[in-house]
């Protein structure tokens, strides 16, 4: 049953890299909906972050939602590999490479829901001959590469007009890049149902000290939910 209620995805990249199981236990236990994964290659974007050894590291770790971005080119090669380590949802970026529409193909074809996603400076036109192939579109609300950036709010209408030509498919629209308490209410106005937070979920806990990340999680979906009537 599909299910546009907002959820809250985290990005381990703000986590204590030298404690990944634990910390992927500890914003499961907190009430994160799903765990987001930034994959980096230190080619499409400028800096390098995991692969599928890491991934499947994590798989055992994580109960719900393993949602991997990949933020590499090419990308085909290695789509076999990560859904194979136990992604759920695999996001490659429009932008990767000339033949998107055969790496969605791929990603259903190995039983993966399949991501889309878009840079600030790509419009959303890009996608709208894919709308039927996908089961999530990842906006862009930074531009990918670094952590704790800050939120571009001019994304916001872009997130708008997705919304719009979405209609009635059972597609989510992922907002990755800033969110906090002030624009997790923003981006779902616009339309966004899954919110990727990594600073503002991990800031003043830890593993062994998890409730400032419950009082997080809780804070951004009450604000985003607020935005919602």
């Amino acid at each position: 049953m599909f299910d546009r209620s907002i959820k809250i995805a985290p990005s381990i990249l703000a986590a204590d890299f030298a404690n990944f199981g634990a910390e992927c236990r500890a914003i499961e236990a907190q009430g994160a909906d799903w765990v987001h994964v930034d994959v980096m290659d230190g080619h499409f974007v400028p800096n390098l972050t995991f692969g599928p050894a890491m991934c499947a590291a994590l798989r055992p770790h994580i109960r719900g939602v393993m949602d991997v971005h990949l933020m590499i080119a090419p990308v085909d090669p290695y789509l076999e590999a990560f859904a194979k380590a136990g992604a759920d949802v695999i996001s490659a970026h429009v932008e990767a490479g000339p033949h998107i529409h055969r790496t969605l193909q791929a990603i259903r074809a190995l039983g993966k829901k399949a991501g889309i996603a878009i840079n600030p400076g790509t419009p959303v036109e890009a996608v709208a001959e894919l709308l039927d192939m996908v089961d999530m579109v990842c906006v862009m609300t930074v531009n990918p590469g670094f952590g704790g950036q800050s939120f571009i709010e001019s994304q916001l209408p872009k997130i708008a007009r997705l919304r719009a030509m979405i209609g009635d498919r059972p597609v989510h629209i992922e907002i990755d890049g800033g969110i906090t308490v002030t624009t997790a209410p923003w981006a779902a106005k616009s339309g966004a149902d899954v919110l990727v937070a990594g600073s503002a979920v991990f800031k003043g806990g830890s593993a062994d000290n998890p409730a400032p990340y419950g009082a997080n999680i809780r804070a951004i979906r009450a604000a985003a939910e607020a935005a919602l009537g």
